[in-house]
């Protein structure tokens, strides 16, 4: 069964794509399919490892745990992107996993997100985007990192997480979500 963090039941949660690079790039090239390696990251991307890999966050402390293997972003927000003009294909804003009809940013930190037949990847926090966002188009950082009403930080551009299990994804495979025992813990930053 696949469920929300609400307890709803998903229907159709899946991978709409995949995507990686070795390079150090903003944008991530489109795949066929990507393999999760247990522990590392995605086999051939340049976060793949145990240690972190963000320059930003290696120039802190290379030492790290890599709590950012994987970048997962829901298709949902690249549609709400083109409604105010901002046309956003998979993998350009840095996701490794595209999804839709999984609410990502809803999920508790520590959920397990399975992904195809073999791959697990468990939520560690959210993503957050730097300044290089509005490089890539102007304005699209404003569009997913705001203030709420409250004055709460807002962040949108997905979330990250680790790789328990390794294994080959593809667009078209089914995701399920296995929640955490309560009390959740809400998503920040990692």
């Amino acid at each position: 069964m696949r469920l929300t963090p609400d307890g709803e039941d998903l229907m159709g949660a899946v991978v709409t794509a995949v995507s990686r690079d070795e390079g150090h790039h903003f944008s991530k090239p489109t795949k066929h399919s990507i393999r999760l390696l247990a522990g590392l990251g995605v086999e051939g991307d340049a976060h793949l490892g145990v240690t972190v890999k963000h320059r930003s966050r290696v120039a802190q402390d290379p030492t790290q745990p890599n709590l950012r293997q994987v970048h997962l972003i829901h298709s949902e927000l690249h549609d709400e992107l083109r409604e105010v003009g901002h046309e956003v294909a998979p993998g350009e804003m840095g996701e490794n996993v595209t999804t839709r009809g999984v609410d990502l940013l809803g999920l508790p930190v520590g959920t397990l997100l399975r992904l195809g037949d073999a791959a697990v990847v468990e939520v560690t926090g959210l993503r957050n985007p730097c300044a290089q966002i509005d490089d890539f188009q102007p304005g699209l950082l404003k569009r997913v990192v705001h203030r709420d009403e409250g004055g709460n930080l807002v962040r949108l551009a997905g979330i990250m997480g680790v790789v328990r299990e390794g294994g080959e994804i593809r667009p078209g495979d089914e995701i399920t979500v296995e929640l955490p025992p309560e009390p959740h813990r809400p998503l920040d930053r990692v």
